[in-house]
């Protein structure tokens, strides 16, 4: 993609209500994202396949209280599930105790099911995110206490 046509692009951006744009051209694919504090966007070029496999860099400013005990976060962007498929069990609830490994949730990313295990054993105290809510890089998920 020629320099031109990224110009636009970032200029389309800047121009209009969006906060992100993402363009696949042939092999190559473009995401231009404006970041919360700055004005001015991020531009970052890949080829689709490995776009496919970068987790976006964005982290959501952190809550005003940060919830008692280990707070598991989400490491990516995706789709949030309780469970590995609808009407299945969830993998955890409020009062069951965890050990290091044990899978909490599934987050959907890219049509990839990415399941999330915590770095922590003791009880889950609190899910902080719904059944099939989206999820942004860093956001609390679960506290272990």
């Amino acid at each position: 993609m020629d320099l031109r046509k990224l110009k636009k692009l970032i200029d389309l951006v800047e121009e209009s209500g969006i906060t992100e744009l993402e363009v696949t051209e042939g092999e190559e694919k473009v995401r231009i994202a404006k970041q919360k504090t700055q004005a001015m966007p991020v531009v970052s070029t890949m080829p689709a396949a490995a776009a496919a496999e970068a987790a976006p860099a964005e982290a959501k400013p952190p809550p005003a209280a940060e919830p008692k005990g280990h707070v598991v976060k989400a490491p990516m962007v995706g789709t949030f599930y309780r469970s590995s498929a609808p009407g299945a069990k969830p993998f955890v609830d409020v009062g069951q105790t965890v050990a290091v490994g044990d899978t909490l949730c599934v987050i959907e990313a890219m049509k990839l099911m990415n399941e999330i295990e915590t770095d922590c054993a003791g009880t889950i105290t609190s899910i902080l995110v719904e059944n099939g809510q989206p999820v942004e890089y860093g956001e609390p998920l679960f506290v272990i206490e």
